[in-house]
């Protein structure tokens, strides 16, 4: 059990460890130290009292160069999932575009029936009315006329709905193209 006095260079040396790592042992396993006339810090140590058996190089680099290809694998499965939500993303627009399409169309048709339905209510209203003053029959063609002014009032009614002219506040909104 002979002490000796050695610097972190020599202390690597006899262990077949970097300076570096020998000092490292030096803190971990609390060895007490000084400094030279020189400025070095010196260790005292009991070669014999250490156990340290260095690791294997090759083992560390296996170590790095499996983390380095998980780290490859795992920065590729990133590119990958960002293109797909990509993607996805420009799907759910396409899809929300469609949608907003849809639901103006929809808010139009509703226009145009019930715009349909207040031309068939005033229509019927028109014949009731017409039927009462004129007599259900009469010999003059008059029957004839009013089915005829019926028509025209009827048509009337359709381009007035398919023009976009009608009540609906509905109907007034802008066509997306």
């Amino acid at each position: 059990m002979a002490i000796e006095t050695l610097t972190y260079a020599e202390l690597g040396a006899r262990l077949a460890i970097s300076s570096m790592a020998a000092r490292s042992l030096a803190k971990r396993q609390r060895l007490p130290r000084s400094f030279s006339e020189d400025g070095k810090a010196l260790v005292s140590v009991d070669l014999a009292g250490i156990k340290h058996s260095p690791r294997p190089s090759g083992r560390r680099e296996a170590g790095k160069a499996a983390a380095t290809a998980k780290i490859a694998s795992m920065q590729a499965e990133i590119a990958r999932l960002e293109a797909a939500a990509a993607r996805h993303r420009d799907d759910f627009e396409r899809e929300r575009e469609r949608a907003d399409r849809l639901m103006v169309e929809l808010l139009q048709a509703n226009a145009e029936i019930k715009a349909a339905g207040e031309s068939a209510a005033r229509l019927e209203g028109l014949l009731r009315t017409r039927d009462r003053t004129d007599g259900a029959l009469d010999s003059d063609g008059a029957a004839a006329r009013r089915s005829a002014s019926l028509a025209a009032d009827l048509v009337a009614a359709d381009r007035r709905a398919m023009s976009g002219r009608s009540t609906s506040r509905l109907s007034t909104l802008p066509k997306k193209s």
